[in-house]
């Protein structure tokens, strides 16, 4: 017990190690077809770019991450593309009447909910690349995802219906990294799903408010919510550095770890018995 409490609470806490992961920060969402200016929050996607770029340039990050959209043409999401597929006669919204950002059941099976969006972040496009703004560092990480056509992937960890795992998890592993930062575009979409899963995974997870924009307002608030009730935490970019360099802990971010060790020792008491 006091070797897990050791590697899995006391060290972690006293000996993070951070990585910063920027979601799709990609030319479709800020100016191209899925300019997110254009969707009910009417929020401007360039605006993170400069506090991102602050951030590259004055926290000493372990790690940095970037993720991309990356679709073949004949993808799910996208609504120019519904006619390739069956609609299940359960759907709210049928084949002739949907429209973009209208949700959809198809078949199955099993039968599944598809949201859907303008042709956008198509792979070796335009509108996939990063947008030209945005530092990219010399050993940073790119994780593709949305690569499959019959499944959407919001998260940079897993595909929507939880079929296939990007290479996001095993390469924080390799990293040893403890603290995820996250932060991009859209706030209420692909980096709200992967703060979740960040969570589940067993990181201390910190979403980064100013440094992200999304699509609806509501959706974004019930992202917040999500993610603080589940122990993450949420912060601007000026309270960032601290927090890497162990000046500022956070005590949401310890009790997360002590949960999981409760839940962990739990475990093993119930498999001795």
């Amino acid at each position: 017990m006091q070797y897990v409490c050791w590697n899995r609470w006391i060290k972690v806490c006293t000996r993070p190690r951070s990585a910063f992961l920027i979601v799709d920060v990609q030319n479709d969402f800020i100016s191209g077809s899925l300019n997110i200016t254009k969707c009910a929050a009417q929020q401007d996607g360039s605006e993170v770019i400069e506090p991102i770029n602050h951030l590259l340039k004055t926290v000493p990050f372990d790690a940095v991450f970037y993720s991309l959209d990356w679709h073949p043409v004949d993808h799910v999401s996208f609504v120019d593309n519904l006619h390739l597929r069956d609609v299940d006669a359960s759907s709210s919204v049928s084949k002739e009447d949907a429209k973009v950002y209208d949700t959809v059941t198809l078949a199955g099976p099993p039968p599944q909910k598809q949201r859907l969006w303008p042709r956008h972040c198509v792979q070796d496009s335009w509108g996939a690349e990063l947008h030209k703004d945005l530092v990219v560092v010399s050993n940073a990480v790119k994780i593709y995802k949305g690569t499959n056509p019959e499944v959407d992937s919001y998260s940079v960890f897993w595909d929507n219906r939880k079929l296939t795992e990007t290479t996001l998890f095993s390469q924080l592993q390799n990293k040893g990294a403890t603290d995820i930062y996250i932060c991009g575009l859209a706030y209420d979409v692909c980096v709200g799903a992967t703060a979740v899963d960040a969570l589940a995974s067993g990181f201390r997870t910190i979403l980064i408010d100013d440094c992200s924009r999304g699509v609806d307002l509501v959706d974004i608030e019930k992202t917040k919510s999500t993610v603080i009730g589940n122990n993450g935490v949420i912060v601007n970019s000026s309270q960032v550095r601290a927090m890497v360099e162990g000046r500022d802990r956070r005590p949401e971010l310890g009790y997360k770890l002590a949960l999981e060790i409760k839940h962990s020792i739990r475990s093993v008491r119930k498999s001795s018995q």
